[in-house]
């Protein structure tokens, strides 16, 4: 009897959400959207967890543990077993110890899926852990995402590059401690009203629009409870304009969707798109794509977007905002290499209306990570 042959084995990939960072929620319902599309017979899944604390926790699966609603907030807990990463470029196969029992090997993993956003995950962290061990994964490596995560340095190389971004100061903590008073005469020099930032958050962590420079301090010390370094921005009048970028295969441009457009109605309390209007808030936020703009300022911000994506050296995706201003120019706001990704945020929404839909794009990702050689690039 002639015996069959073994079926291929599926594409492995680790989806690794939580975290340390503010933004664990908003990752743990990105993980959500992610397992409901992903393709169950190309992909084999391993979800892993991590705690606020750190501890890499091996999950069930279950998508709806991991949805952030109005009245749930989902949570990595932490567990006596853990997952332990390889550190050495020999081997990929992730281990779950626990005390008192023998490791338990869960198999090579093709690819991991960092879902993380923010600090400690979007950060270049992780991308370092995994170029330790030459691990492929989604998204920007090391320098991109480091600098994608720091506003400071975000804008330093975009100016860097001849990109146009908006006027901004920078509050260090050594400046903070040593003369609060210097650090906001260099702010007020901006004018008001401003919008002060940690410089390694997102999801509108932190954020808080100053009109008035009586707030100012307050307003500092509020983004420092994320961040001890602050980004304080001028605001712009206009509209923001938001686009996505995909890596182009085969060393081709990167790719640009249609632009879509963010519209808050002030008059359902959000003075701006802060974390409730983007997460928690059906009413009172629109998302149109394309946005209502002419197709001059629409392609514009498409190449200022594919321009900011090779500017900071971004590999698989990336979000990137502008503000088209009353005068009808265009300016970099910031770069996102880990946008939000559940069904319906902004960056996949924008490549479904553009002709790929988000399981597609999952897929695409994916299969962009597999495809690049590990190590130096």
């Amino acid at each position: 009897m002639t015996s069959q042959p073994d079926a291929p084995r599926k594409t492995r990939v680790a989806l690794v959400f939580g975290g340390r960072s503010s933004e664990h929620a908003v990752s743990c319902s990105t993980a959500a959207g992610v397992m409901r599309a992903i393709d169950r017979d190309a992909y084999d899944v391993i979800p892993i967890g991590i705690a606020r604390d750190g501890h890499w926790v091996l999950m069930d699966g279950d998508p709806a543990q991991l949805e952030l609603t109005a009245g749930h907030t989902p949570e990595v807990q932490p567990t006596e077993a853990g997952v332990v990463v390889p550190l050495g470029s020999t081997q990929r196969t992730l281990t779950v110890q626990e005390p008192g029992q023998v490791p338990d090997s869960l198999g090579e993993v093709d690819v991991v899926f960092p879902l993380l956003h923010g600090p400690f995950g979007e950060d270049g962290t992780i991308q370092g852990l995994l170029e330790l061990a030459d691990i492929r994964y989604v998204g920007s490596g090391v320098l991109a995402s480091a600098a994608g995560m720091d506003k400071h340095y975000m804008k330093v190389v975009f100016q860097g590059a001849g990109l146009p971004v908006g006027p901004y100061a920078v509050v260090t903590d050594a400046q903070w401690q040593r003369d609060k008073a210097a650090a906001m005469d260099a702010v007020a020099s901006l004018g008001f009203p401003v919008f002060v930032k940690p410089a390694r958050a997102g999801s509108s962590m932190g954020i808080t629009k100053v009109s008035d420079p009586q707030d100012l301090e307050a307003a500092i010390e509020t983004a420092r409870e994320h961040d001890p370094k602050v980004v304080v921005e001028a605001a712009i009048v206009g509209r923001e304009i938001e686009c996505a970028v995909l890596q182009g295969r085969d060393h081709q441009p990167p790719r640009t969707s249609q632009v879509g457009e963010i519209e808050v109605d002030h008059d359902g309390g959000h003075d701006f798109y802060d974390f409730e209007a983007k997460y928690l808030e059906e009413q009172g936020v629109t998302l149109s794509c394309p946005a209502k703009v002419p197709d001059d300022v629409a392609a514009e911000v498409q190449r200022l977007a594919a321009a900011a994506f090779e500017a900071l050296g971004c590999e698989g995706l990336a979000r990137v905002d502008c503000f088209y201003t009353d005068r009808g120019d265009v300016v970099i706001n910031e770069i996102n290499t880990m946008p939000g990704f559940t069904p319906h945020s902004m960056y996949p929404q924008m490549w479904a209306a553009s002709g790929l839909s988000y399981p597609e794009l999952i897929d695409e990702l994916i299969q962009l990570a597999l495809a690049r050689r590990t190590g130096l690039r």
